[in-house]
């Protein structure tokens, strides 16, 4: 009889709203385990917001120092500092870095040096690292001795894959990306001084014009398109739920609206985890829920002039933090890396 294949071991920096969504999906599932949580929140507060957000709360417990749930135990430990936490006591085969904060090559060697054989940033590098990995678009270029890695963000990864979707299909003069994204934790609900004068303005009150880092990774993973895709964003008063606007020059002018489209329907028909797509007017907190890296919008599509075509795709952090699961399970299969 074959041995029953042992889960992944999972240590978690950061029980933000992803680093929740990360344990949520894993206690639904067998073949991921979190093991140690550290955050600098009260424990008991922090397992608070987690039953708050789940359909079913009775099943998370704080026992002591240990947050229960369906499949096991996880350790909460009370910091954020990636040097801070002895990974290898916990035998960890990963650990995910979710609090957005630490995001240099420096900071998240920590955590190897920490005793993970391996840390998977939830976001953006501001430097060079092993790999930014993003299921759908690149995933055959993992290697076994990547120990850095990014899974891009929720907006990187959804643009990522739109673009690989349509550049594989038709040659791709330009794109212009614009994210409407939902405000985030780190922007104030109040005017507060901060250290940029549009952030800080109140998100709840304000469309906070911003900028997006993703046009400066999308050629590490996309190199045809280096020089040819610009980003921005905009931040909206509304808690959950994004949107992407993209308008794409074609080299081909007989790209037709309904090209494009079919084009979406047919790798999402193959990549159903990956991509769906609505053929309803829907809005954004129709995307809420959903855990693709995207939804896209096919009534929205428009041809403006002989070769740009507008578009739009819907996505939310929950399809990130499951998409950061993919990833992690991903190397699991590629092995331990080498010392």
């Amino acid at each position: 009889m074959e041995k029953e294949k042992a889960p992944l071991r999972v240590g978690l920096m950061g029980f933000g709203q992803i680093g929740r969504m990360i344990y949520q999906i894993a206690a639904e599932n067998s073949d991921a385990e979190i093991v140690a949580i550290a955050d600098i929140g009260e424990p008991h507060i922090l397992t608070y917001l987690l039953k708050s957000e789940s359909d079913t709360p009775e099943a998370f417990t704080l026992d002591g120092n240990y947050l229960v749930g369906p499949t096991g135990r996880a350790r909460m430990l009370q910091t954020d500092a990636p040097n801070e936490v002895p990974w290898d006591a916990f035998g960890v085969d990963l650990v995910i870095e979710a609090t957005g904060k630490f995001r240099t090559s420096h900071d998240l060697e920590q955590h190897l040096e920490a005793g993970s054989p391996r840390v998977l940033l939830r976001t953006l590098p501001v430097d060079r690292i092993d790999r930014i990995l993003v299921p759908g678009v690149n995933e055959a270029s993992a290697q076994a001795s990547d120990r850095i890695i990014s899974a891009g963000s929720a907006t990187f990864s959804a643009a990522a894959l739109m673009l690989k979707t349509i550049s594989d299909a038709a040659p791709i003069e330009c794109a212009s990306i614009t994210s409407i994204h939902s405000y985030s934790s780190d922007q104030p609900v109040q005017d507060y001084a901060g250290s940029d004068y549009r952030r800080s303005r109140s998100a709840a009150e304000n469309i906070i014009p911003n900028t997006h880092e993703a046009g400066l990774w999308l050629p590490w993973l996309l190199p045809q398109l280096e020089g040819r895709v610009t980003t921005s964003a905009l931040n909206v008063p509304i808690q959950r739920g994004s949107l992407l606007d993209l308008s794409i020059a074609f080299k081909d002018p007989g790209m037709t609206v309904e090209r494009v489209n079919d084009c979406i329907r047919s790798v999402a028909k193959a990549q159903p985890s990956l991509i769906k797509v609505s053929e309803d007017p829907i809005v954004s907190s129709d995307v809420i829920g959903q855990s693709c890296t995207l939804l896209f919008d096919a009534p929205g599509t428009i041809k403006a002039g002989q070769r740009i075509v507008k578009l739009l795709a819907w996505y939310e952090n929950l399809g990130h933090a499951a998409r950061l699961l993919d990833v992690a399970k991903l190397y699991a299969q590629l092995g331990r890396s080498p010392s």
